[in-house]
Order: C-alpha cells, then structure tokens, then sequence
C-alpha cells in the first residue's frame, strides 16, 4: 500500500493489536500438543488432521482442503490473523478487548454487530462441541484441528438432517458454510477453491517444519446447487450498480473509491485517483502491481473511502475467505506506487496482509483470488505474465532522489512468488540451455530459508498515534520461507552482503532487514551472469557484480533466454533512470506557463545508479516512448487536463536490481540472448 507522506485519519478495526503481537513472536514455534506430535514431530499435523478427520467423520481430504484454504496448513504460533482467526482452521475469536486496543469506538455501529457476529465467533462454537474452552481451542493445535473438523461435520449434519453425507461430494454445502460468508456467491467460489485444492492436490512444509500431504482426489463432481442450503443473504455496505471488472468465477462486489474535491475553492485538491481512458494511444496498461495492505480488509475499505487519505487501489482481496473488492475503474489512475512512470501505465491490486509478517499470513483464498484476476486482467489489456510486468510495489523503484530510500517494499519476502506463478499458469522454469547468459531467480520457496530482521513499526505506523504501537527490537524471523537470496560481495558466505548506495550511504554493507533490499534478488526476476565458481553464481546487479549461492545440489537460478542492454561501445557508463517522463521539449509553452513557468516531471538521471561498461541487464520487451499524464483539475477544466504527453525518447525497462529502472534507448546496444 502507498500511503501519503503527511498526517492523515486513520481508523482500524479488527486486529491490529494482535498483527503488532505478532511481531515479536516470529521466532516462535508451535506448541507441541499430542502423542502424534511426540511421535514423529515433521509430521504430527498430519497425523492430526487424520485423527480428528476420523473422530468426526469427515473426510481427511476435505478437512485437509480446507484447512490449506483458509492457512496453508499454517498454526501461527498460536496467534490471530487479520480477522481474529487462530491456528491452522483459522478459528475466530474477536472480543472486546481486541476492538478496544484497536481503537474501535464503542459508539460506532460495527461495534456490537462485531461482537455479535458469528463468523468472528467459530472457535467459541467450536468449543462448544468439543466441550471445551475457547482458549483451548485457539490455543493448542490439536484442540484446533479437532474443533474445525466437529464445526464441518455439525454444518453437514445440519444439511443432511443430522446424518452425514455418504461421499465426499455431499460434504460441499458443509465447506462452503465453512467460509462464513454471508453471500452465496462467496460462499460458493470458496467450496470450489476447496474441491480445486482436493482435485489437484497439495504438498507443503509449513513455517515450523510440519509436512503435511494432500495426495489429489479424482472423481469429483459436487452438486454446486448445494449452496443453496445455506439461504445466504446479501451483505452491507451497499454494492455499486457498476459492473465489477472481474473473472466471473471470483463473484467480486464494487465498492467505489473516493473521488472527492475536498476543497471548492481549489479544484486541484481532491482524492483519491485520477480520471483517465485507458487503455488509448500511449496511456495503455502495461503492469499489475501487488501490495499488501498492512491493515485489515475493513480499515483498508475506511482508508480507501477517505480521500484525505490520497492513496487508493484498483481491487481489494480479503484473505479469510479470497473475495475480491473492485474500487476504482480499470480505465482510471489508482494512486498506488508513489512513481507516477509505473501507476499510470498499472493496475493496483492490494493483498490483505502484513509484509513483516512472513509468508504464513498468506491465505491459500488469497493466492487464488488474486491469480484469477490477475490472469483476467492479463488476458484483457495483453499483459505478459512475467515478473518485468507483474510486479510487487518493492519492484518500482523510488521516483525522485530522496524516493529512492524510501520507497515501500511490500508485499515483503513473505510472499511467494513461485507459488503464485504457478497458479498464473505460468511458473517460472528453464527456458534455455545449461550455461545461459541470463538466469531467473528461482530459489524453491519452502526450502529457502532466510533469517530477516526488522526494527520499526509497520511501515509507516510511527506517524500515527495510538491505537498504533511500538514494539521491542530487532524483530526477527528465524529461517523462514523466502522469495529471494542474498547477495554477497564475493563468492563466500562470509563476505559482506552487497548494499545499495541509497539506502547505505555511509558505504555500510548490506543487512538482513527486510526492508534492506539492495542485497535481495527476488524470485522470478531475470539477471545477466556475470561470472561463476563452483557453488557461486555472480550477477549484474545495480552497477556491480553480486554473488548468491548456486549449485547443482542447491539451485538457486534457472537458465532463462531474454533479451539484454548493454552500454554503446565507447561509453565509459551510462545514466539510469527510475522514471519515464518525456523531455521537456515536449510541453507546450502555455502550459509551461500554467504550471509556473518550468517544465514539471523532467527525467533525471539518478545519481548514485549507473551501469558501466562491460555490464549487462536483461530488458523487459521493446522500447517504448516516454510519457506523462497531467490530471490537474477535479473536474477536468485546467489547460491540457487529462492529458498524457507523449516524448520522443525512447526507453527501456531494466531489471536494474531488486527494482526495475529505465535507460535511453539511444545509450544501449541490444543482445538477444544465444546460448
């Protein structure tokens, strides 16, 4: 998520206060509960949801199915997500106190309905049937599994007049009521995400080391009409009559987006997006860029409604159950990514999650959803499915100097990106020979286990006062699965790790910080090689040559074909731009003078970015023009408004390091790759 720079109105609800309780646990494992897990500790959830499977007569692929959708088999160390779920059937128990450390007010009409609402409410209803304790069963993983399978087998029950279903397939109504969504159309697209999980299968080893195993179920074929058992309702807030732009399958509601002048007197002051047509002319829509919200799904919805809070989003996916929110139109500019060059030419989609929170926090739901609509969207503007156009906001690169340093970095080193382009159907593989010239990051997530650490509220949640609160440090999170490897000086693992020269100025090496990516390759993206020794693979990488371990026993990369810069012969080095604008030459006089006088978004070179001679990059596809689009008054009235200039410069778009940058095309020579 962008978030502006200046004070703004923030409100939250749901679970804050146990997201920021998290942090300090991330090195903390699952308390161990059971014979099972005694037994044979890499395998005692297994074992678990197979005891509790055949305790309530559900059957183990369904409850396995479901538990992947809703956590990926994960048990949080016994901590809440997002939405007040524990443990790996995502359990709710949102209480009062909770509300009241986030700041909820009592008087606000969401409160009692909150407290009230079943969905916030499973585990207590779970343990009801267990005859247990609510503590007991957001508390201990086994109580958990065991909860989740009585409250599947009471829905089957209550739709099967208090007798089980004979099959797997009758078990779909029961998954679907699972989700405790209050739409029948989300209640459905979550049962069918569960029978897509069980019809392909699922292996996975999970945050603290439990390997769980789904093998695939053939056969299925579920009676969708059963959804019809559960007699859902619509939900509230009102839905926009508006269409959603959306995969028919994700069912996706519209909650439009502010659009407001905030001030009449000044009819450029407003929020939260800018108008547009796009696709037309050089205005198309070249990337999808993935966030994660730092917040929940409700206070992003508060916060994207609000437009003094001037940032907002395309779409908006809730990770308890994957529903997908549309709140501005396709056509228009999301604020998003804070360098204008990217959003623009982007549609923003934020991801219900934290960045400092690790892949665990995840949903299977929200993996899903997002890959359908970003398939959807692909397919309708002709955007490649590859890492230089489907990025993460830690992808686009700062747009000014001081930008640089502190441009966002979600959705973080949790997120796996491998998993995800999987589900794209388009995974990220060898396309060339052993040998190539260019390798892609491709390090196998679950195995990649890297020790990050971060000292600092959520990005940006110092600004704020409370409910918003400070926390102990370093944070740190012990091997854990990563999307990216580190990078070192030379090929040893005991030299300093490689560090970019605006986020260490003072010539420091590189850090384990999350935030710190300047040492960081990121799963799927494409790098010229530079040299290689046994167990070392170096590559071009923001000016220098970096080293990441690589080996046939551990691979890291994959050989890959693409297409490469590298500087004209003769050419000592040349600039590196993390913008797009056009040269000034471009804009007409009048509107020079409307805008003060001086051409606005000229292209500067970064000062401290450069690629030398000898060096290479991969580039993401063919030149294209330089432009920028002017959104200037409310309501379109300003000279020139609405209107994108158009440069006869071109460019191409680089992996220049973690983050995509531009160069002249008039600087490069291009290389196709040959090996």
């Amino acid at each position: 998520m962008h978030r502006p720079n200046g004070p703004t109105r923030r409100r939250r609800t749901l679970t804050l206060a146990a997201a920021l309780s998290l942090l300090a646990g991330l090195s903390v494992t699952a308390v161990t509960t059971g014979s099972a897990r005694a037994a044979d500790p890499q395998t005692a959830r297994q074992a678990e949801f197979t005891a509790a499977a055949r305790e309530f007569g559900v059957p183990l692929p369904v409850l396995e199915a479901v538990s992947y959708y809703e956590t990926r088999w994960e048990a949080h160390a016994g901590l809440p997500d997002a939405e007040a779920g524990y443990g790996p059937m995502d359990l709710t128990d949102l209480t009062a106190a909770t509300l009241d450390a986030d700041g909820l007010s009592t008087q606000s009409p969401r409160y009692a309905d909150l407290l009230t609402a079943p969905a916030e409410h499973t585990a207590a209803a779970a343990a009801h049937l267990l005859g247990t304790t609510t503590a007991d069963v957001t508390g201990g993983e086994a109580q958990n599994i065991r909860g989740g399978a009585a409250l599947l087998a009471s829905y089957a029950k209550g739709y099967g007049h208090g007798r089980l279903p004979r099959g797997t397939d009758g078990w779909y109504a029961a998954a679907a009521r699972y989700s405790q969504a209050t739409e029948d159309k989300v209640a459905q697209a979550f049962a069918d995400g569960v029978w897509s999980t069980m019809a392909a299968g699922a292996t996975r080893t999970t945050a603290d080391g439990q390997l769980v195993i789904l093998p695939p179920v053939h056969g299925l074929h579920p009676d969708r009409g059963d959804v019809r058992k559960l007699g859902l309702t619509e939900v509230t807030p009102p839905r926009s009559s508006t269409p959603a732009e959306c995969p028919a399958s994700l069912h996706c509601d519209v909650i439009p987006g502010a659009y407001t002048l905030l001030d009449p007197s000044n009819l450029a002051d407003y929020g939260s997006h800018d108008l547009a047509d796009r696709p037309h002319g050089d205005l198309d829509i070249r990337y999808i860029t993935l966030h994660s919200t730092d917040e929940t799904y409700d206070g992003t919805l508060d916060l994207f409604r609000d437009p003094t809070y001037a940032a907002g989003a395309h779409y908006l996916v809730r990770s308890q159950d994957g529903q997908v929110t549309q709140m501005i139109p396709t056509k228009d500019i999301a604020w998003d990514s804070a360098n204008r060059s990217f959003y623009q030419h982007s549609i923003g989609i934020e991801q219900e999650g934290w960045a400092t929170h690790g892949g665990a926090w995840f949903s299977e739901n929200l993996y899903r959803s997002t890959a359908s609509l970003v398939r959807y969207l692909a397919a309708k503007y002709d955007i490649p499915l590859d890492r230089a156009h489907i990025l993460g906001h830690d992808n686009i690169p700062g747009s000014s100097e001081g930008g640089v340093a502190t441009q966002h970095w979600d959705p973080g080193p949790g997120w796996d990106w491998e998993h995800f382009f999987d589900l794209l159907g388009a995974p990220i593989r060898a396309t060339a020979p052993a040998g190539s010239p260019v390798v892609a990051i491709k390090p196998g997530y679950a195995r990649n286990l890297q020790s990050t650490t971060y000292c600092d509220d959520v990005q940006g949640y110092k600004q704020f006062p409370g409910p918003y609160r400070s926390f102990d440090c370093p944070v740190t999170s012990q091997d854990a699965p990563a999307s990216f490897v580190p990078l070192h000086t030379a090929p040893s693992t005991s030299a300093p790790l490689v560090a970019d020269p605006y986020l260490h100025p003072d010539g420091s090496a590189g850090t384990s910080a999350m935030n710190d990516w300047g040492d960081k390759a990121p799963a799927g993206e494409d790098y010229v090689v530079a040299d290689r020794v046994p167990g070392w693979t170096a590559i071009w990488w923001g000016g220098t040559e970096a080293w990441l371990q690589d080996s046939p026993a551990h691979p890291a990369t994959v050989p890959v074909r693409a297409t490469r810069i590298v500087p004209k012969p003769g050419a000592a080095s040349v600039p590196v731009y993390t913008t797009a604008y056009p040269e000034a030459s471009v804009y007409p006089a009048d509107f020079v003078a409307f805008e003060g006088g001086t051409a606005p978004r000229r292209q500067l070179a970064r000062s401290k970015y450069s690629i030398p001679a000898g060096q290479s990059y991969v580039a993401a596809g063919p030149a294209v023009a330089t432009d920028s689009y002017f959104a200037i008054y409310y309501d379109g009235s300003a000279p020139y408004d609405q209107h994108d200039f158009v440069g006869t410069t071109k460019v191409y778009e680089i992996v220049y390091n973690h983050r995509v940058a531009f160069v002249n095309a008039a600087d490069v020579d291009v290389v196709t790759s040959t090996p």
